[in-house]
């Protein structure tokens, strides 16, 4: 299964005629000729560096189309081992053993193996447990490619037996080169605008291979004039953009969307929201999860901002979409602008870690309610201060445990409707100080 963010060589001295999809015709020869990853394959980068000595094994984790395959290719060539691929989709326990087998003869005759799994997250804990004698004795050099956050899908054996590299999406300058190298294949320019070049390589969205199969289309057309951008989105299907509900882009997104609430940047929030809507995310997960940053970054720095989401989460699920969605993008945008404050948030996770430490320990007897004999002899009750009777309506008593020495949770911020809470916070512990309560 070939990963294109497969480039060819510089430049051909004359059109490749070679038939075959275009993607296959630009693979590169050697690993400075692979668009992007200069992270990895730079100068200074860090694959660059394990070549130096004996390569790892490896996890190459990345979007589709940014060289994964390729790169496991050209290391097997570099490295003079002998480069077999397979699928995690495709193979089960029998190829595996046979594969094993084929590379533990190979070594045999003085020729290693790198064995390169594409999907690698889509084999069970049994099956990535299968990997590691072979890996643990040199029988094998793995390099496995997965589009899934690695610390969530691949066992902690195998990633302790292996370094983990990230492959990220190609940049437009990137695009721009990968269409360039097209071109000198095919031999011609496409007869496209500047701003409909530039809509082309945005609609590929940072993969190699969907970019190389829109130029093939594009070429195919045989246009005699300009193409502009409105002609050509017409033509083109744009390319759905990447997000898997239950995957990692789900929970990137949604990280991307709290965040920019959280900083404060409401053009950012709405475009987080909007990737995550056009993606097909449910409405109802956006309300939830709005709602809580309502109440984890807000708090009582704007009392009204977590009603204002429950409103929005109500007005969707009254009108539905798409008209429901503007609710939630309202709620969004009052977020971002709202003060903010945590100290509710952390006060509750303090009182929290404050409960567990002190496992047990009673109220005090004068807060505790009398409704037998027994218990008004046991003292239940006695001494307690009915607070509405104080001409302030504060008695300043103790509620904590007895003899518990009496922490604070909650730190207003001076920010929004906090701020008076921390003057009334302020005036409380003052008076509790003047009484000797507190």
């Amino acid at each position: 299964m070939a990963d294109l963010f497969d480039t060819a060589a510089a430049s051909p001295a004359a059109p490749d005629t070679r038939p075959g999809p275009l993607a296959d015709r630009l693979r590169p020869a050697s690993l400075d000729e692979v668009v992007g990853q200069t992270h990895l394959l730079g100068e200074a980068g860090a694959l660059t560096a394990m070549l130096g000595g004996t390569l790892p094994s490896l996890i190459l984790w990345g979007p589709p189309g940014v060289g994964k395959t390729t790169i496991a290719r050209l290391l097997a060539d570099r490295t003079g081992l002998h480069f077999v691929q397979i699928s995690a989709i495709f193979t089960g326990v029998a190829d595996l053993r046979k594969v094993f087998e084929t590379a533990r003869n190979r070594r045999a005759n003085g020729q290693g193996t790198l064995l390169f799994v594409d999907e690698i997250h889509r084999f069970n804990k049994a099956q990535q447990d299968g990997f590691l004698p072979y890996m643990e004795d040199g029988t094998i050099t793995l390099v496995g490619a997965t589009t899934e956050n690695p610390s969530f899908e691949l066992n902690a054996a195998v990633m302790s037996r292996a370094q983990v590299l990230t492959l990220t999406r190609l940049t437009l300058r990137d695009m721009e080169l990968l269409t360039q190298r097209a071109e000198a294949v095919l031999g011609n320019k496409l007869p496209l605008d500047g701003p409909a070049r530039e809509a082309l390589q945005e609609m590929a969205d940072g993969d190699g291979r969907a970019l190389l199969n829109l130029v093939e289309q594009v070429h195919g057309w045989g246009a005699t004039g300009r193409v502009d951008r409105e002609m050509l989105v017409t033509r083109l299907q744009k390319r759905a953009a990447q997000y898997d509900k239950s995957g990692d882009s789900h929970y990137n997104l949604i990280s991307a969307l709290h965040k920019s609430v959280r900083g404060s940047d409401p053009d950012a929030a709405l475009y987080w929201l909007a990737r995550m809507l056009k993606g097909g995310e449910d409405p109802r997960f956006l309300a939830r999860r709005v709602t809580r940053m309502a109440v984890e970054d807000i708090g009582l720095a704007d009392p009204q901002a977590q009603g204002i989401c429950l409103q929005a989460w109500e007005t969707y699920e009254r009108l539905g979409s798409p008209e429901g969605e503007l609710a939630i993008a309202n709620a969004v945008v009052y977020l971002a602008l709202a003060p903010k404050s945590n100290a509710g948030y952390g006060a509750y996770k303090a009182a929290m870690k404050g409960a567990g430490q002190t496992g047990s320990e009673p109220p005090p007897k004068h807060i505790l309610n009398a409704p037998t004999k027994l218990m008004k002899d046991e003292g239940y009750g006695a001494g307690y201060a009915y607070d509405h009777d104080q001409a302030d309506g504060f008695s300043g008593q103790n509620y904590f445990p007895d003899g518990m020495k009496r922490p604070v949770y909650y730190v207003p911020v001076d920010r929004g409707f906090e701020r008076e809470l921390g003057r009334r916070l302020d005036w409380f512990v003052e008076q509790r100080a003047k009484r000797g309560k507190g």
